[in-house]
């Protein structure tokens, strides 16, 4: 085991949180616990904050390891950052304000993996779906499959122009046949099973395996 493995900084909303997961704490902690009993593999800090757009991440991403324990005066070896969902709900009805236009989230998108990117490595995740049937979410924020996909694509786009790896998720998640049942009854946070469908995904994506020079990993499918 090398004395000093990589460290990721894994930042984002409920999703990075694991919210909705009550049998394993969320994709993020599964990564966290597979590495762990895995030599050699790097160590994850998940940082994931309910309720976090894009605002609140570009205020807070640099110092969440200037004032942590091993990571203080130090920079991470690679940050994935998983945001977004929640720039894209309208206020208030269906057709309302959106929290962050995508034009908005785009230019903001593009300033913060631009610092990240002068700092350290950096790898983004795209946006899950949301089922609309039982929307609005806390009785104001209207999520919806459209503005999901607009705001998945800003975020490719973004990751095209500055040549960063992106893990597309929105299509794929919807033309599985079982999706909605990867939902909590909100209609917007993932179960145990929508964790494990992201965690498997996580275990086959190139980029990762290959920044944390680890070998894929298979997994099964939940039933």
């Amino acid at each position: 085991m090398p004395e000093n493995p990589k460290r990721l900084i894994i930042i984002g909303d409920s999703g990075v949180y694991g919210w909705g997961d009550r049998a394993e704490g969320g994709w993020c902690e599964r990564l966290r616990r597979k590495w762990m009993s895995q030599p050699g593999a790097p160590i994850v800090y998940p940082l994931g904050v309910r309720g976090d757009g894009l605002e609140k991440v570009a205020q807070r991403w640099k110092n969440e390891w200037d004032c942590r324990g091993e990571l203080r005066r130090q920079v991470p070896d690679g940050l994935l950052l998983s945001i977004g969902m929640n720039d894209t709900a309208c206020v208030g009805r269906p057709d309302g304000r959106p929290q962050l236009t995508s034009e908005a989230f785009r230019f903001g998108l593009l300033q913060l993996l631009r610092q990240i990117k002068s700092q350290t490595k950096v790898m983004v995740m795209g946006l899950t779906p949301v089922d609309e049937a039982v929307m609005p979410f806390a009785n104001c924020l209207w999520y919806s499959n459209k503005a999901g996909g607009v705001y998945e694509a800003q975020i490719e786009e973004a990751c095209l122009e500055l040549d960063i790896p992106f893990l597309p998720m929105h299509r794929e998640m919807l033309s599985e046949p079982n999706w909605l049942r990867w939902l909590e009854p909100d209609g917007i946070h993932l179960n145990s099973d929508g964790h494990y469908w992201i965690f498997q995904k996580m275990m086959r994506w190139p980029y990762l395996l290959q920044w944390a020079e680890l070998e894929q990993v298979n997994t099964l499918t939940p039933s």
